[in-house]
């Protein structure tokens, strides 16, 4: 609805006006780009007559980029997608940015307590795909400090949906990395959770990624990475088993940095 655009337009422009005279301060920034193969995903059945959807291969190119600062974070990304097979000439193109304002920046104050480290006003907008959506979300979103983990973040959205009824999104992103001997992994990914509608289902989304830190090999940790992306996808798009069935996938991926 537009109302909600407009609120969370105005909020994020409000909290900038009351944002404290502290110098904003960068500590980390990445861009990347993968390449990840399968032929496991799941295409949606218009004719299926209650038989579910079909597998087809494609080939996703991906750019992302992530900041981190004193203010909060940034995260960006665009797929392109590129049909083969029997849906060769499919192409299509998405895409998040997510900006996360910190409240103890906000405020000056310390927000943490227990295992939170902040709390932060989350905002998202998702935009192209096959059916061409532009979706703006706001919530809160909590930072955890887990053992173990570089990163552990959980938002939860109220989602502004263009095409169908406006919902709900839980939201849990996650960082790993371990050791095998002289072998560095990361272990990273996503889940996301939303309510269902009255013209749409629930869906649920669980996407980890397993990468081996190939140029680790070579002096240059961090650069190159290669391994595998699980994603299990139910109620893919928020339809029901009659056009399509859950997807699970696994994909190919290798990874750069710079």
């Amino acid at each position: 609805m537009k109302t909600f655009r407009k609120t969370l337009i105005a909020g994020c422009v409000a909290a900038a006006s009351f944002a404290p005279a502290a110098q904003a301060e960068k500590f980390f920034g990445s861009s990347s780009i993968s390449i990840l193969h399968s032929d496991q995903y799941q295409g949606v059945e218009f004719d299926a007559g209650g038989n579910g959807g079909f597998e087809y291969e494609a080939t996703y190119f991906t750019f992302e980029n992530a900041t981190a600062h004193n203010w909060g974070s940034t995260f960006f990304f665009i797929d392109r997608e590129q049909g083969q097979g029997d849906v060769e000439g499919s192409d299509n193109v998405y895409g998040e940015f997510a900006p996360n304002l910190s409240t103890s920046w906000l405020t000056g104050a310390d927000i943490s307590f227990g295992p939170v480290k902040d709390v932060s006003i989350a905002a998202q907008y998702e935009f192209g795909g096959g059916t061409e959506v532009n979706n703006y979300m706001g919530g809160l979103g909590l930072a955890w400090d887990l053992p173990g983990f570089m990163y552990f973040t959980t938002s939860v959205y109220y989602v502004d949906n263009e095409q169908v009824s406006d919902d709900y999104q839980l939201t849990v992103t996650w960082g790993a990395p371990f050791e095998v001997g002289a072998a560095r992994f990361l272990i990273d990914g996503y889940i996301d959770w939303s309510t269902a509608e009255s013209d749409h289902k629930s869906e649920f989304q669980f996407t980890p990624q397993i990468k081996l830190d190939v140029s680790n090999f070579w002096g240059a940790p961090g650069v190159l990475y290669a391994g595998i992306e699980y994603q299990y996808w139910n109620n893919k798009f928020g339809l029901g088993d009659t056009l399509m069935d859950d997807q699970s996938s696994v994909s190919a991926l290798v990874k750069f940095h710079f």
